[in-house]
């Protein structure tokens, strides 16, 4: 049986369900995609809002609660650091402290009720800050953070007085950072740095030192929130605000946990809208680092699958490593798109050539045979026993004249080649040199996308940190692995962009006739049996076998009659999860005898085990094809989530599945199987036809919708197996388990 959540269904499902079905407290707006101001049954907006940040990170009036300029005191830097910012950005700032005349020589106001004018960001730096939040809420403050720890982080105390906070915060209207939040915000960022930014988020501040790092290495960064415990402002409104900002060219997070896993796909919904790359460290994908995760900021890891499956969807790209994401942030923001998917690997040594096209290879990047033609001109610069079809290997004494840029120019100029790699593994001057001043120069003057892996442990050497690094077209990496990980997410990003079709804008608007029907056969809190659990099923136009229920041996023969031989017979009721542990399948029947003989084996059995049934179930024979499962559940964060991998007991023993979080569409029902280990068997093996594929794509669909409208009364769905018939035979569901809430 797929794992499932049995609980009270959270907020957030029952907005999924009024998100798909369209469900509003205004006038219905149908036969157009869902558009900015549509709600939904709640009031909510369709589409989330971006939060207004610019007062935010560009305040006109700032108000340090606890100033200080004493030495020594921990708060005097943290003001010192505030005064500097709000001088930059050009704020009135307003320290507050009783007991201070005066901090850093500005004036000193005893309280909050005195500020002198509405400010637009009040920085607490008092270890129980919840008076003030209530103070700085009463004077209407736009902004305010919140340092101090001991919340949410801590267990139900923390907790309590988190959501006291975060009531104090709603009711006002005012917007919260933190709290267990840090300086982040209000670092000096480089302002001499031109070109694309990256935007960075991250719930733990130390976590996020390298990225602020690689203004050192000449990549810009414009903006960081570290969000703490997000009892009000999450990383999801960062990430939709930083998304419409135009400097910003990549967001780059390191994520605990998520407050609201919907806030957060409508927010990568509207980076992937606008072509924003998103790259994502995201901590849970053990056991211990969920639980320590949990343990820093309060937030929930969720599933990690499921949180694989979310980012997947929706075009985050997830990586595991910070200087993975440093790499492939810096990438993303600066590279332009790619005019081919083609991979060329460049080298001056065979052995360095063949071992990094391996790995590009089994990373998943295409590396094209270069045509003939071009393979020739090479070799005009090039000794001919050495190869050049790709990898791309020179010999060395080319990269020293005027033959290593012909070189360079003749590869980029093949239509197939949209990025070069050139793995440099140690300096070796001057040859060195002119090799990555020919690949700067060459980068310089064409659209494609040249990476240069400089393997020195060294990295002090010029050309590396003056040419390369001096260079804004030319992506530098330290490491082979990181390279390929930001060229593939780069070209995977541009095709993901290219093609991407909103699944808000493609969900239904309005309750499907299946709902209504549905409605009828729901139990709150029980478990359906199989004969219900198949009219769930039916009225959402899954095809299950022909069958029939019946409570008498008289009557099985009589249903074995029309049914046709041979049939299945199987125990139905509320109670029966795992009939044929129990003996209470009996398949291959032929005859009238056998059947009877069944039914009696059946019910004594059931009697036996003391299991109620509800009848006999009388079924069709469906042995051809392949045995997939399809499945309902729900996830804390994003609510009813859709699974579907190989059935039967290989769901048990291979656990090849995969999720899909709704809404989604065709192409991402397709993507789910695509990823199945078993995938194959699908197509057809060893002499098998191949297997319906759009009908169990139409299958995963019509679960889908079931999940969005029946999501706070279904707990759980399990079709297993669904067996899928040869190609144009339809899918049959002959077997279901469902558990209403």
């Amino acid at each position: 049986m797929l794992g499932s959540t049995h609980g009270t269904l959270t907020t957030d499902s029952r907005r999924t369900r009024a998100i798909a079905c369209g469900e509003r407290s205004g006038p219905a707006v149908h036969g157009r995609p869902a558009q900015e101001g549509d709600l939904d049954v709640s009031g909510r907006p369709l589409h989330a809002g971006v939060p207004d940040l610019d007062r935010f990170f560009r305040p006109r009036s700032v108000a340090v609660v606890g100033a200080s300029d004493a030495e020594g005191r921990p708060n005097t830097g943290i003001t010192r650091q505030l005064a500097d910012w709000a001088e930059r950005v050009g704020a009135r700032l307003h320290p507050v402290h009783p007991s201070r005349p005066a901090v850093f020589g500005i004036p000193c106001l005893p309280s909050v009720a005195d500020l002198p004018e509405q400010v637009d960001l009040a920085v607490v730096l008092v270890g129980d800050p919840l008076p003030v939040i209530e103070e700085l809420a009463e004077a209407k403050t736009r902004f305010a953070v919140v340092f101090a720890s001991g919340f949410a982080e801590t267990g139900p105390e923390g907790e309590a007085a988190q959501r006291r906070m975060a009531a104090t915060v709603e009711q006002s209207g005012m917007r919260l950072l933190g709290p267990n939040t840090n300086l982040n915000a209000f670092e000096r960022f480089r302002d001499d740095l031109e070109g694309p930014a990256i935007a960075l988020i991250t719930q733990s501040g130390h976590q996020g030192r390298p990225l602020f790092a690689l203004q050192e290495l000449g990549i810009r960064l414009s903006h960081w929130a570290p969000t703490g415990n997000e009892a009000d402002l999450d990383s999801a409104d960062f990430l939709a605000w930083f998304t419409e900002q135009p400097e910003v060219g990549a967001i780059a997070c390191y994520l605990e946990g998520l407050k609201d896993g919907r806030s957060f796909l409508l927010a990568a919904d509207r980076a992937a809208r606008r072509g924003v790359p998103v790259v994502a460290v995201k901590v849970g994908r053990t056991e211990t680092g969920a639980r320590t995760a949990a343990s820093h900021t309060g937030r929930l890891t969720g599933a990690d699958a499921v949180v694989d499956a979310a980012m997947r969807q929706y075009g985050v790209i997830r990586v595991d490593g910070l200087d993975e994401l440093q790499d492939t942030a810096a990438l993303l923001a600066r590279a332009r798109p790619p005019r081919a998917d083609g991979v060329v690997v460049y080298s001056i040594s065979g052995g360095t050539g063949a071992h990094v096209a391996d790995l590009a290879t089994a990373a998943g990047l295409s590396l094209p045979v270069l045509s003939e033609a071009r393979q020739a001109e090479l070799h005009q610069w090039i000794p001919e026993y050495l190869s050049v079809a790709n990898p791309v290997d020179n010999g060395g004494h080319p990269v020293g004249d005027e033959r290593g840029r012909k070189i360079i120019d003749a590869i980029l100029g093949d239509p197939e080649v949209g990025v070069l790699i050139c793995p440099v593994t140690g300096p070796f001057p001057p040859l060195s040199d002119r090799l990555v001043r020919d690949l700067v120069d060459a980068a310089e003057q064409s659209d494609k996308l040249v990476c240069v892996v400089w393997g020195s442990p060294v990295g002090t050497e010029p050309a590396y940190r003056e040419v390369l690094l001096g260079s804004s077209r030319v992506a530098t990496f330290r490491t082979v692995g990181n390279c390929l990980t930001a060229v593939r997410a780069h070209l995977a990003h541009h095709r993901f962009t290219a093609a991407y079709r909103s699944p808000f804008d493609e969900a239904p608007r309005t309750p499907s006739p299946s709902y209504r029907k549905a409605q009828a056969l729901m139990q709150s809190g029980r478990q359906l049996s199989e004969h219900a659990a198949k009219q769930l099923l039916r009225a959402y136009g899954i095809r299950v076998p022909r069958e029939q229920l019946v409570t008498s041996a008289a009557a099985a023969v009589r249903a074995a009659g029309l049914v046709g031989y041979p049939v299945v017979m199987k125990a139905s009721g509320a109670r029966i999860a795992h009939k044929t542990e129990l003996g209470l399948v009996k398949i291959g029947l032929t005859s009238a005898s056998q059947v009877r003989d069944a039914y009696r084996e059946l019910t004594d059995i059931a009697r036996y085990e003391d299991v109620a049934l509800d009848g006999v179930l009388v079924c069709q024979m469906v042995e051809q094809g392949v045995e997939m499962v399809v499945g309902v559940a729900h996830d804390d964060l994003f609510g009813p989530t859709v699974t579907v991998g190989l059935g039967g007991v290989l769901v048990e023993v291979l656990r090849d599945t995969a999720v899909g979080v709704p809404p989604f569409g065709e192409e991402q029902a397709r993507d789910m199987l695509a990823g199945l280990r078993g995938r194959a068997l699908l197509d057809g093996v060893r002499g098998r036809p191949a297997a319906d594929l759009d009908a169990l794509v139409e299958v995963v669909l019509r679960v889908q919708r079931m999940a969005l409208e029946l999501g706070d009364q279904l707990a759980e769905l399990d079709i297993n197996p669904l067996m899928v018939l040869p190609r144009g035979h339809g899918a049959v569901a002959l077997d279901a388990l469902a558990v209403c809430r």
